[in-house]
Parts: C-alpha cells; sequence; structure tokens
C-alpha cells in the first residue's frame, strides 16, 4: 500500500502517544452526550475544539461556557475554532474571534481551520499565529490545512492537520516526505467515513505516516451534506480502549 512506502524514524517507537483530537462536536445542547463522553476518565484526549457559531458566536453561550469548563477542569486542552476560509478572512477578523474565544470562553489555544498551503499567504499566517500566542499564554495553535502544505508551515504551529477526508482517500494516500524530518507529535489526521473493521487498518497507517493526534469516525458527509465529525462515531468505546491502551503504537 502507498501509505508503507515511506519510511520514519521514530513512529514505531512506544514512546509515542498517540491521542485524539476532536474537531468539533455540534452544540452541546444537541449533542449533551458526545460533550459528557469527553470528560470520562482516561479518555486519551489531545484537545477539543470549541465550534460555537461557526465562531465564537455574537455573545457568550452558557451551554458552551459550562461544557468548557468542565473539560478544563478535567484537564482537557480547549481550543477555539478560527476559520480562515483559505486565507479569505482578513487579519482581524481572525483576532476579533480569537479574543472573543479568550474572553468569554478561557480557551487554551486555536484551531486555524482551512488554513492555507501555499508558501505566499505564510507571512501573514506566521503574523497571525504570533498574535494568538500573545492573545492566549501557553496558546497551542493547531493550522488545520485538511492536506500536506509547504513544509515553511511547521514551523509556525503547534501542529498541523495534513489530512482531512474520508476513508477511501485515506487507505490510499501518501505522506509527504518532508514531514519525516519531524516528530509524529506535530501532525492530526481526521477521517470519516471509516468502517468498524477497518479501524485498526486506520490506526496503523496514522503510526506509519506519523500523525499522533487523530479522530476517525464511520460517520460521512453524505456527499457534502452534513458534518461528520457533529456525533460520536459508532465505535467511540473501541477507539477510546484502543488508542488509550497503545494499541495503535
Amino acid at each position: 500500500m502507498p501509505h508503507l512506502t515511506s519510511t520514519r524514524t521514530g513512529t514505531a517507537s512506544t514512546d509515542v502517544r498517540t491521542g485524539l483530537g476532536i474537531p468539533g462536536y455540534a452544540h452541546p445542547l444537541v449533542a449533551p452526550t458526545e460533550w459528557g463522553e469527553l470528560t470520562r476518565p482516561g479518555t486519551p484526549l489531545h484537545w477539543v475544539v470549541l465550534d460555537v457559531a461557526d465562531g465564537p458566536g455574537a455573545r457568550p453561550d452558557p451551554h458552551c461556557l459550562e461544557a468548557a469548563g468542565r473539560l478544563r477542569n478535567a484537564g482537557v486542552r480547549v481550543l477555539g475554532n478560527l476559520d480562515s476560509a483559505y486565507g479569505a478572512r482578513t487579519f482581524g477578523e481572525l483576532i476579533s474571534d480569537a479574543h472573543r474565544y479568550r474572553d468569554w470562553y478561557r480557551v487554551d489555544g486555536f484551531l486555524v481551520d482551512r488554513c492555507p498551503t501555499e508558501l505566499a499567504p505564510l507571512p501573514e499566517i506566521r503574523r497571525t499565529v504570533d498574535t494568538l500566542r500573545s492573545i492566549c499564554d501557553d496558546a497551542h495553535v493547531v493550522l488545520g490545512h485538511g492536506t500536506h502544505p509547504h513544509p515553511g508551515y511547521v514551523e509556525c504551529g503547534d501542529q498541523l492537520v495534513t489530512f482531512t477526508g474520508s476513508w477511501s482517500d485515506y487507505r490510499w494516500s501518501q505522506v509527504a516526505e518532508w514531514t519525516a524530518d519531524h516528530p509524529p507529535e506535530r501532525f492530526c489526521h481526521f477521517v470519516h467515513g471509516v468502517p468498524g473493521p477497518h479501524l485498526e487498518e486506520a490506526l496503523r497507517i496514522a503510526r506509519w505516516q506519523g500523525a499522533a493526534t487523530i479522530y476517525f469516525t464511520d460517520r460521512t458527509d453524505r456527499g457534502g451534506r452534513a458534518d461528520p465529525w457533529e456525533t460520536l462515531p459508532g465505535y467511540w468505546d473501541d477507539i477510546v480502549s484502543r488508542v488509550g491502551t497503545g494499541v495503535s503504537e
């Protein structure tokens, strides 16, 4: 398989701890079970994205504030969702959203979603990330490219999302060679439509491609008409068990 053709230094080591990054469940009123599961002791979470209303919303939401508070009390990092729209949104818009997330929900960092991938926007993204770090002390910044960007971005964010998409694409995907120069904890993969019987294979691909933060679900985007990340996968208990016990490592 193509995903097994690239040899990476250190990715098979047992000291690399795979964990879950939650791209953003539906609103807590709509998905109370999902948010409740995130505070279950022992759930191997690296971080959870809070997306109130395609961003922080126009005013503080008490239900989202409560959900974020429960996560922080459980020691889970909460990230605010900032939609870059592939560079179409301005610096000022992103920073305004970031201030609201920080002031209203006390987030621990940000996911810059739909982040550009080309070299030309890199200076502006670097400026944005530097400002985010000044807004939020020790901010954890994830750049949500969804594919492999220009390698210069790896020096900008704490983590890069280098795959977002379907299982049919993921199982034959190839990793960019430059990622081998960086540890797995720098990379994230989000994959939807993963059938339960193929969960172990998906975890194996993530290991070989060097992504330590993952989220796999059997939900699909229904041809672009649905958000596959809004609800729990049908095999939630299974993936929590496999990742939490280091099976994929």
